[in-house]
């Protein structure tokens, strides 16, 4: 069989998935890089990768997508590694700076301006100096005690929708094999149960506990709910326009 081409994030979040396909025998019928969540969803849009561990936000550009498996990258509430950071209280910003490495993130950082802080009049910038700004993954380990206002995402999403967040999902850009698929879900399940075995050797940060991160910010079940807030989000990311920045 042609080896399937899979693009995964070199995120800490997605460290359980890694260890799982490289110990499982999946690792051998793949060819397998790591990227940025940006570069990820763009080798699967164009036929770079077969699959990858998309940014939800990518799934309103793409026309056919296949979701593999039973895992994401989610939380049911305080996910610790996607924020706004703020000088100044959220209701004060005037302007917002958006991640370049995402933009899912951005995007949710934006239908929570409107939608639960009711704030349209945010000037929204892609460089530059700003009152706030998106920051996600490992970049922001340790960083919370720097910023004098700081916003979690995942869980102003979840005061707006009552729902958890799937920030990313396996995805293919074409139907693959159901025993390839099966194989590939099971590396994952095999990994996520083991989260605290990729901790051994990571950078340290203060006020920063890999444990709580990795076993309770984090959730990688694709449950019901998470598909009911992927549904939402992407609702309304299309509906608000987002998918231009």
């Amino acid at each position: 069989m042609k080896k399937i081409r899979v693009s995964a994030v070199s995120y800490t979040n997605t460290l359980p998935f890694l260890q799982g396909i490289k110990n499982s025998d999946v690792i051998n019928d793949i060819d397998l890089s790591v990227d940025y969540p940006s570069e990820c969803a763009r080798k699967v849009m164009e036929d770079e990768a077969d699959m990858g561990i998309i940014p939800v936000a990518a799934l309103a550009k793409m026309p056919t997508y296949h979701i593999i498996g039973d895992y994401c990258i989610g939380t049911k509430n305080y996910v610790d590694s996607v924020f706004i950071f703020s000088s100044k209280p959220i209701e004060q910003i005037q302007s917002l700076l958006l991640d370049k490495q995402s933009k899912t993130s951005n995007g949710l950082a934006r239908i929570l301006l409107k939608r639960y802080w009711k704030r349209n009049d945010v000037e929204i910038l892609t460089e530059g100096e700003a009152d706030a700004y998106v920051l996600i993954g490992d970049r922001t380990f340790g960083k919370k005690e720097d910023v004098p206002y700081v916003y979690d995402l995942g869980h102003y999403w979840h005061e707006l929708t009552g729902l958890p967040f799937a920030f990313a999902v396996w995805v293919s850009n074409k139907p693959l094999p159901d025993a390839f698929n099966q194989k590939f879900n099971q590396a994952l399940a095999e990994g996520v149960s083991r989260p605290d075995d990729v901790i051994p050797g990571l950078p340290v940060f203060p006020n920063f506990d890999y444990h709580v991160y990795l076993n309770e910010n984090l959730d990688f079940n694709l449950d019901t709910d998470k598909r009911k807030a992927l549904k939402q989000y992407l609702e309304w990311y299309v509906e608000d326009g987002l998918g231009s920045i």
